[in-house]
């Protein structure tokens, strides 16, 4: 079986794929602090709790935006495997081109994307990515990465919104019947859950003006978020939050891994 990890500044997602089917799948908090052995405890008992067991993983991939987590997990994973993971990022030998100005400076999770949306959608694509970040990734479909917005995601934003104000409430991430809240919580679901559907629909707008070429682009959303800011897009056409590990699945068969 296949471990394709993808390692994020806030979450780290773990799949397990038999074949091209993906069996399995966690979200862990990423914590820079952890050593490979603590690594290696968790992923082992997230695979028995599955009915599955560490002997079973024949190669492992991770893509990272964080490297210093990034080194402690690889170590974790040939620990409890005995497998070495591969590591997907800008200089990867795959079929896409990061047309852009400094092709080194792309984060492994647009790589990542990049790949998976030529894979499977076979057409000029935007993905848009709820992470820590949100990133909108402009995709050409004859491979080229040609560039994007980073913008900042819809918790950082909320985290940020109370932290700096003393008097606002931690408050749950849901979308609001209406724009004009009645109590301090919907006023802030308000703000940032519609607020972020607002700017990702304009951003989509200004996107799709700029476009290269005649073709009109597909939007996917992804990422752990996906599903709560996409129905209040009308633009974003399909909803796939596992996009990352198919690409890094995708990714391990063009690096010649077998599993």
């Amino acid at each position: 079986m296949l471990l394709a990890v993808d390692i994020g500044n806030t979450e780290t997602t773990v799949g397990l794929f038999d074949g091209d089917r993906l069996e399995t799948h966690w979200r862990l908090t990423t914590v820079r602090e952890r050593t490979p052995d603590e690594w290696a405890a968790m992923l082992t008992a997230y695979l028995l709790h599955s009915g599955r067991s560490t002997d079973t993983i024949r190669a492992a991939v991770l893509a990272s935006v964080a490297p210093p987590v990034a080194a402690e997990l690889a170590a974790g994973i040939h620990r409890a495997s005995g497998v070495a993971p591969v590591e997907v990022g800008p200089t990867s030998r795959l079929p896409i081109k990061l047309d852009v100005e400094e092709p080194l400076t792309v984060g492994a999770d647009r790589v990542v994307n990049t790949l998976a949306a030529l894979a499977l959608y076979q057409r000029d694509t935007v993905v848009v990515d709820f992470g820590t970040a949100t990133t909108f990734d402009c995709i050409l479909g004859d491979g080229r990465f040609v560039g994007g917005v980073i913008a900042p995601g819809i918790r950082t934003a909320a985290d940020n919104l109370i932290r700096r104000t003393a008097k606002l409430p931690s408050t749950a991430l849901v979308a609001p019947t209406g724009v004009i809240g009645r109590r301090t919580e919907t006023c802030i679901q308000a703000g940032v859950v519609l607020g972020t559907a607002d700017a990702v629909a304009g951003l989509l707008l200004r996107i799709k003006a700029e476009w290269p070429g005649t073709a009109v682009p597909y939007v996917v959303a992804t990422g752990g978020l996906a599903p709560l800011i996409a129905p209040l897009v009308p633009a974003i056409e399909l909803v796939e939050p596992r996009l990352t590990l198919l690409g890094l699945r995708i990714a391990a068969g063009h690096l010649g891994l077998t599993w």
